[in-house]
């Protein structure tokens, strides 16, 4: 048996959780770009979560928690959404079939590691990674990756696997698809409040390991590293290296998706001073990508493994995401 929804558009996205929400919206007649979701469901952020390990070491975020762009756009936007969990595999891919019978373009959360259609170097163990699935070809789902160029097709038993796989953030057959939407029309007022979300959380948060003394917290952090241990200092960088640049698009990404989201806000609003900030935070987004590769250099051994340096810099992006989110506090009341 073979169902698809014709008429849907797969493009290709920055980040998998923007990506896949933008396709379903649009799909399903309200037409947002993948910056201004991000930025109307106030998801930048920055978090170093020690507590919560993946493969043994620190979870860093540099966005909100997975999904919370969904749920921040139905929050702004006012859209409503469908999800489902399911304790069941067989229950969770039968509804999954029955929804595409319906004709529904379905978003999943998913586990990088069981996707096929990843290169073998790039799938681990993340289990927070969003695709649509808008057909079904016999036992191949017809899939929508937003970080993929083309389309692409997954097995049964491969997407029954990346559905229910287990350990942190467990998909648990997690799917999802709007009600019938109405045009939202995005208005000053709710630019305004995503903004100022952003910034209570990145100045303002009380706990450390949250926003920019969160950056202050993974610096010192790195600070302590002991000299004498060159094989975890080199794991425990890389890892961060890894979190930053390959998990969930990344600290430099996300800061350029959101200086995109600032560029559509300086038009909506004919504000030029966002057009100002947006060029500022494409400076720290560059800013990150320096700290990244210098961590890299040292991983391979190219450049003196030197913790303190390191440190300096997460500092001085610090500083620089500090100075950022008073002066956007100031051009958002």
């Amino acid at each position: 048996m073979q169902t698809s929804a014709a008429d849907f558009e797969h493009r290709q996205a920055a980040h998998c959780e923007s990506g896949a929400i933008t396709s379903l919206l649009r799909h399903y007649g309200l037409d947002i770009s993948e910056p201004m979701a991000f930025g109307l469901s106030s998801s930048l952020s920055f978090a170093y979560l020690p507590f919560i390990k993946i493969a043994g070491l620190p979870l860093i975020a540099y966005r909100m928690p997975p999904k919370s762009i969904v749920k921040g756009l139905q929050k702004s936007l006012g859209v409503r959404m469908h999800s489902e969990t399911f304790r069941s595999p067989t229950k969770g891919m039968a509804r999954l079939d029955e929804l595409l019978a319906q004709g529904q373009v379905v978003g999943l959360q998913t586990s990088v590691f069981w996707l096929p259609y990843f290169p073998e170097n790039m799938r681990f163990h993340f289990n927070a990674h969003n695709l649509i699935v808008y057909g079904r070809d016999g036992d191949e789902y017809l899939i929508s990756d937003p970080v993929a160029e083309m389309t692409v097709r997954c097995a049964r038993a491969d997407l029954e696997r990346a559905r229910f796989a287990k350990g942190t953030l467990a998909p648990k057959g997690l799917l999802y698809y709007p009600a019938p939407l109405s045009q939202a029309t995005i208005t000053e007022k709710m630019l305004r409040t995503a903004i100022w979300n952003t910034v209570k959380v990145m100045l303002y948060t009380p706990l450390p390991i949250i926003g920019v003394k969160g950056i202050r917290m993974l610096a010192r952090r790195i600070a302590k590293l002991k000299a004498d241990d060159l094989t975890f200092n080199k794991m425990y960088i890389g890892h961060i290296v890894r979190m930053q640049e390959e998990i969930g698009t990344g600290g430099a990404g996300f800061r350029f998706i959101y200086a995109a989201f600032l560029q559509e806000v300086a038009k909506l609003l004919n504000d030029p001073r966002f057009e100002k900030h947006a060029d500022n935070l494409v400076v720290i987004g560059d800013q990150w990508r320096e700290f990244a590769l210098n961590a890299a250099l040292m991983c391979k051994a190219r450049k003196a493994f030197d913790a303190s340096a390191l440190s300096q810099q997460l500092v001085a992006i610090a500083d620089a995401e500090k100075i950022f989110f008073n002066q956007l506090k100031q051009d958002v009341k």
